[in-house]
């Protein structure tokens, strides 16, 4: 589902990913209001989302429609000309974020990479993100709940942590740590349950303020 207030930008977007024979739209909407009653209606993998819009914000969307069970992995498509809003739709819960201009084929290989469970960061945003949490310094209150968090981990489940935390996809994790895919996915599984958290920016996020090296 395709979720801006900018008709242009849904129509390219739906022309773009209707070229791809493995993905397919299912629906669009103005604002994120329309995207909460979409998305009750068509029930889609992955949504792409702006967020700035009227009525209802990416922001608020994000965080409603990932409090579900079943929810839909959301993509976030920003402009980046509002960090703290970025940073505020990651705790809301969006699986990734990339930015308007990245290239058309970027955009339909982070969709297939979100839908399989892979959020994605592009570079620049990854760069901007970092030197936002950075620049906030550390929260003592913060990084004192996230070190309690990860001290319920055992330690295999810590190393999968830090390796999150490293933005090592599943691929890379079994590799580096000498186990299989399911394997991995698995203790991913396991750090979403014991961690509280929805995605794996979360847990990177968690490792950080823990200061898990």
């Amino acid at each position: 589902m395709i979720v801006d207030d900018d008709p242009l930008v849904r129509s390219g977007l739906a022309l773009m990913l209707g070229g791809a024979r493995d993905l397919r739209v299912v629906a669009d909407a103005a604002n994120g209001a329309e995207a909460v009653a979409a998305c009750a209606e068509h029930h889609p993998d992955v949504v792409l989302m702006d967020l700035h819009m009227p009525v209802m914000d990416g922001i608020e969307a994000t965080r409603q429609l990932c409090s579900p069970v079943a929810s839909p992995s959301v993509l976030v498509l920003t402009t980046f000309d509002d960090d703290e809003s970025v940073l505020r739709a990651l705790a809301a819960g969006a699986s990734g974020f990339l930015l308007k201009d990245t290239d058309p084929e970027d955009i339909v290989e982070a969709v297939r990479r979100v839908a399989a469970g892979e959020p994605t960061l592009s570079p620049t945003v990854t760069t901007t993100l970092i030197e936002q949490v950075n620049s906030l310094g550390r929260n003592l209150d913060r990084g004192r709940s996230a070190k309690e968090l990860i001290a319920r981990l055992t330690e295999r489940e810590r190393d999968v942590a830090r390796a999150v935390g490293r933005g090592q996809d599943n691929a890379q994790i079994a590799a580096t740590l000498h186990l299989s895919i399911p394997t991995v996915k698995a203790y991913v599984g396991r750090l979403f349950v014991k961690l509280d958290v929805e995605n794996r920016v979360q847990i990177a996020l968690l490792a950080r303020d823990a200061e898990l090296d």
